[in-house]
């Protein structure tokens, strides 16, 4: 089973966390900057740390240089990784 989600980053934050919704996608606030990969790459920790699944499962499969980011996750369904996204 495979989810992808929709998220809206916004680099140089105060913190990395999950702030809310734009739309259909949820928006992602990281504290990296967006150089050198260093923002996706905290988008994807984030991601996996909250979905409970390892790196390795968690994909950015469209928007690298782009703040609008489509995101596919291994090994949980949509609807409990959205859940779990929007618990904290």
């Amino acid at each position: 089973m495979t989810a992808r989600i929709q998220v809206k980053i916004k680099a140089r934050a105060k913190r990395s966390a999950i702030t809310g919704s734009v739309g259909d996608a949820i928006k992602i606030e990281v504290a990296a900057p967006p150089l050198e990969g260093r923002a996706n790459a905290e988008v994807v920790r984030l991601v996996a740390e909250l979905a409970g699944v390892s790196r390795s499962k968690v994909r950015i499969i469209m928007g690298e240089t782009n703040p609008l980011k489509l995101i596919e996750v291994d090994g949980i369904d949509r609807e409990e990784l959205i859940r779990r996204l929007h618990e904290t």
